[in-house]
């Protein structure tokens, strides 16, 4: 004879399991979405989930609202393994109210962000929502807070990243926008403050969602996202491709893997890579991949301020970020968006015990009215406190240019860096030898002969006379000046070296930053 309260429960897990429907799911999987708990399934360990709170659901007083009842309250959350790794995880159910917020829905979420805290694990948010719950009100509204809240207080604590899987309007694009990184998928992920037709009705801008919040346009031209993936499972495979370059908090380590080539490896190609003509472009990511263990390096935000690159990598098997210009975009200049970037990544490495190496190649900050008034000062200035704000090791390398206020904001030994290495092509200077001749020799060319002949004698003279990479080490600012292929080897035993520094800063709350 059967137990009548087995067959309960397993009623209830039927209901659980049966989320919004068989035709709400149909019509998910027709949109070339993947359902909560498909993709639960798709980004943990085989077999290691634990769900939590499954029957949570309406509370009483809401059913006039909702006569519907759905265990879950269209959320599904607990924890897993990635990697062998535990992380606590909510997916947004959209097929039970359109995966929108609401007290109960927001009371799951916040339980294992608590959890995740208390524990001392990443959290991972799969976002497919259409934002708070309207019959809940106020409710819905005082849950994102709660949420909001956890975010913050988790910042710098423990690893939380956003995959975005549908829309994510509103408010509820807030929370994200807290997390250290956002994942979303082309075509089917959106996110924005006020939508088209909230536009089209004030403005009387005509734009479509995409266009407006998607995946392209974050990962572009806002700089609000960091991955974009074709699909769902790629996104969920980025996600958990880049847990693999992060600790589980911030008093571990990042993860020591087995060195996939010889650590003492040189690249005589290296020596090659700069250009003679320093008017000549070349691509700094390919410095850096010959540099880094091969095929490690996962660059973020590859489409946002490309005269920037920033990533994770592997050096000897140990993790670190990757800092540097991009020659082939602007020449590398700093502007605006640049400096944002680099900042944020920087500041990241430093909540999670992530080294810094940073690859210089910048002819200054852009000129112009735009970034002038646009606030590039202030936006410079946050590159500047991030880097002296790090007490992780800090290795710089100037590959070629490095003038001005590009050469001090770039991990220069004035901000603290502990190791600065130069190659034979590096500039170093306060700004461009051109420039810089026609400001100190400007009489003499002006009444020369032949000017332009005698400015090109004066640039080179300028040039190997003060901006190279022996009068900044016959300084002291610089540790070594070596030959590009030894670059590696000097990388790997220096962050060897500093792997166990321990810095001490002035007692404070928090520094005023300038946002």
């Amino acid at each position: 004879m059967s137990d009548p309260r087995l067959e309960k429960l397993a009623q209830w897990r039927q209901k659980v399991l049966e989320g919004g429907g068989a035709d709400r799911i149909e019509r998910q999987h027709a949109k070339g979405k993947l359902t909560a708990r498909e993709r639960v399934t798709a980004l943990l360990d085989a077999g290691t989930f634990n769900e939590l709170e499954p029957f949570v659901t309406l509370r009483e007083d809401e059913l006039d609202a909702n006569p519907s009842r759905y265990p879950g309250d269209g959320v599904v959350t607990g924890y897993g393994q990635i990697d062998g790794r535990t992380v606590y995880l909510y997916a947004q159910d959209f097929t039970v109210y359109g995966g929108t917020l609401a007290e109960m829905h927001a009371q799951k979420i916040c339980r294992v962000m608590d959890l995740a805290l208390r524990n001392g694990t990443p959290i991972i948010g799969l976002i497919d929502s259409g934002g708070a719950r309207i019959q809940d009100g106020v409710r819905a509204l005082h849950g994102y807070g709660e949420v909001f809240r956890r975010n913050a207080v988790s910042s710098g604590v423990v690893p939380q990243i956003s995959v975005m899987l549908g829309p994510c309007a509103g408010g509820a694009a807030y929370s994200p926008a807290l997390t250290d990184f956002i994942i979303m998928v082309e075509g089917t992920s959106f996110s924005f403050i006020t939508g088209p037709n909230v536009i089209r009705a004030v403005t009387g801008e005509k734009i479509d969602s995409e266009s407006l919040g998607g995946a392209k346009t974050h990962n572009t031209l806002s700089g609000v996202a960091h991955f974009d993936a074709s699909s769902e499972v790629e996104a969920l495979g980025l996600c958990r491709r880049l847990l693999s370059y992060l600790p589980s908090n911030n008093v571990e380590n990042p993860p020591h893997v087995e060195p996939p080539d010889d650590p003492w490896r040189m690249d005589p190609a290296l020596n090659d890579v700069v250009p003679l003509d320093d008017t000549t472009p070349y691509d700094m990511r390919e410095v850096i991949e010959r540099v880094v263990d091969l095929g490690t390096f996962m660059e973020v935000q590859a489409g946002w301020a490309q005269n920037a690159i920033v990533g994770f990598a592997r050096l000897g098997g140990h993790v670190v970020g990757m800092v540097a210009q991009q020659p082939m975009v602007m020449a590398g200049v700093m502007d605006i968006n640049s400096s944002d970037k680099i900042c944020r990544f920087v500041r990241f490495c430093d909540c999670f015990n992530i080294p810094l190496v940073t690859f210089v190649d910048s002819p200054g900050f852009l000129p112009g009215v735009a970034q002038e008034h646009g606030g590039i000062i202030r936006h410079g200035a946050k590159a500047l406190y991030a880097y002296i704000e790090a007490t992780v090791p800090k290795i710089s390398i100037i590959t070629r240019k490095a003038y001005g206020g590009a050469y001090v904001v770039m991990s220069s030994k004035g901000l603290g860096t502990d190791i600065n290495y130069a190659w034979p092509s590096a500039e170093i200077a306060v700004m461009g030898p051109s420039g810089a001749a026609n400001i100190l020799y400007h009489d003499e060319i002006e009444s020369a002969d032949d000017p332009a002949a005698t400015h090109a004698r004066l640039v080179k003279e300028y040039r190997e006379t003060f901006a190279n990479p022996y009068r900044a080490a016959e300084a002291g600012f610089l540790d070594d000046i070596i030959e590009p292929r030894q670059t590696r080897p000097k990388l790997i035993a220096a962050l060897g070296a500093l792997r166990d520094q321990f810095q001490t800063t002035p007692p404070k709350k928090h520094g005023n930053m300038p946002v």
